[in-house]
């Protein structure tokens, strides 16, 4: 029998050569907009990059809110360009924000990297365990204090390579937001109930990312009618 304890269903283990393809819903994008970052009226100004777009689910979001969105994923997804984020020179200062939800196994490197990327900002979606961990504390909090970790107050559904809108969860996820201008103890805040406010009907007319067509393909038994029945028992 499976175990559902929240431990266990919280825990999420992938392969090392995996993608860890799991598409953010478009409403935790715009939660972080509405209610997390403090300069919204200033981003069409801005530029952004999202390095880890996959489909691209985050970043058509993104372009509803920045003047220029560049996106860029280290496998095609025939979205953005195809670039590895942690080998592709970047020059320092080159984007005003990095807004993205990287690789778990990865996301350590992603925001040491982001934020000698960022001119202005770098957010990261993670799971709340991500803020534990001595290393973690000592490799990157401990030297780039962020202003801020906004939790959902609500859970956010990923499933492996496409949205889906009647998933659920057992996880605990947040937006770690580092500002360049940021000057003290970092903050802890709360995104409040906003997916059904949030949430459009067109979200989900996004294209799954590629690898979700990739299924193995589910052959049906063939119809018996009575006859055969009997016969074949």
């Amino acid at each position: 029998m499976q175990n559902t304890s929240h431990a266990v269903m919280a825990q999420r283990s992938e392969a090392k050569d995996s993608l860890d393809d799991f598409p953010t819903p478009p409403w935790a994008t715009r939660a972080l907009i509405e209610h997390v970052l403090r300069s919204k009226g200033e981003l069409k100004r801005q530029t952004c990059l999202e390095p880890a777009c996959g489909a691209g689910h985050m970043s058509k979001v993104l372009a509803e809110f920045f003047g220029e969105v560049k996106s860029s994923d280290i496998h095609d997804y025939r979205y953005g360009e195809v670039q590895d984020f942690l080998k592709k020179p970047l020059a320092v200062n080159s984007f005003d924000w990095v807004i993205t939800n990287p690789p778990f196994r990865s996301a350590e490197e992603f925001a040491l990297r982001a934020i000698k990327v960022a001119r202005r900002g770098v957010a990261i979606l993670a799971r709340t365990v991500f803020i534990e961990s001595v290393g973690r504390y000592q490799r990157l909090f401990m030297e780039h204090p962020p202003a801020l970790f906004a939790q959902f107050t609500e859970r956010v559904p990923m499933v492996k390579g496409r949205l889906d809108r009647k998933a659920s969860t057992a996880t605990g996820y947040g937006w770690l937001v580092w500002e360049r201008e940021f000057k003290g103890r970092p903050e802890l805040v709360w995104i409040p109930p906003c997916r059904k406010s949030l949430e459009r009907d067109t979200d989900y007319d996004l294209p799954p990312s590629p690898a979700a067509s990739a299924a193995p393909l589910v052959r049906k038994k063939p119809k018996v009618n009575k006859v055969q029945e009997s016969l074949f028992g």
